[in-house]
């Protein structure tokens, strides 16, 4: 898998109108609301520790895990505090030291596991490294938004040190989107190094979701549309789904 190498050292930059502060305050929210204002969380898909960090700000005893090297190496630069724990795992094979109060993962994480079965696997384990009653809170982008809003389309953006061209590629069969990213980056010469990464998700439905998370023994409590108060509908691009733990399936 060579997701998230070389792009990882320009994620931040290219995604820096990620509304990260507004998706902490509603998961700080949600985790409050259900009795959870401090202990351990981990972040599912940490990436390079945007939401890890302020989960940090906000009282919480963070873990973050990813399975690329790169985009945690960026992640410990931006905490030198050692106060987070960063840990090279891929979710699939997720092994923590013991129970957390809850889990979350933001930013479609949750779409890189294309295999129904392995996302009941990874739900098997959320539930079982979860405190009793603890919660999951993670987001998806929904089958609606790759078929009918980017499916074969190409985005392409240029700044002053680096550019892009985005094409996607949605197959109907199988609800995967494959993503062809080519970056165009200045090196100090002047002369632009070009680099491509392919990225393969898969778009869910809320029922399959909810299927899943069933399958896991895990309870479905709420899906909102994005990281709003109103509900997931139809026409929602990305959901955000509240689950709890409900006795070890391990």
């Amino acid at each position: 898998m060579e997701e998230y190498t070389d792009f990882a050292f320009l994620y931040d930059e290219f995604m820096e109108d990620t509304p990260y502060d507004e998706w902490c305050v509603f998961i700080c929210e949600k985790l409050k609301s259900h009795g959870i204002s401090d202990g351990l969380v981990c972040d599912l898909g940490s990436g390079t520790g945007e939401m890890t960090v302020r989960l940090k700000e906000n009282g919480y005893d963070m873990i973050g895990l990813d399975n690329s090297e790169s985009m945690l190496a960026i992640a410990r630069a931006k905490d030198d505090s050692t106060d987070i724990l960063y840990l090279l795992q891929d979710m699939r094979e997720m092994e923590l030291y013991g129970t957390v109060r809850a889990i979350v993962s933001v930013c479609d994480s949750i779409n890189y596991i294309t295999d129904i079965d392995e996302l009941v696997h990874v739900f098997k384990l959320c539930n079982n490294y979860l405190d009793p009653d603890g919660l999951l809170i993670f987001d998806f982008n929904t089958r609606f938004k790759y078929e009918e809003v980017i499916g074969d389309d190409t985005i392409a953006e240029t700044r002053d040190d680096a550019s892009f061209i985005w094409e996607n590629s949605f197959d109907p069969e199988t609800a995967l989107n494959e993503y062809d990213i080519t970056f165009f980056t200045k090196e100090e010469s002047g002369l632009y190094r070009r680099f491509t990464e392919t990225h393969i998700q898969r778009g869910y439905t809320l029922s399959e979701i909810k299927e899943a998370l069933k399958k896991a023994g895990m309870i479905f409590e709420e899906a909102y549309d994005d990281y709003g108060n109103l509900p997931a509908c139809d026409e929602s691009e990305r959901i955000t789904v509240i689950a709890r733990e409900c006795g070890k399936k391990l």
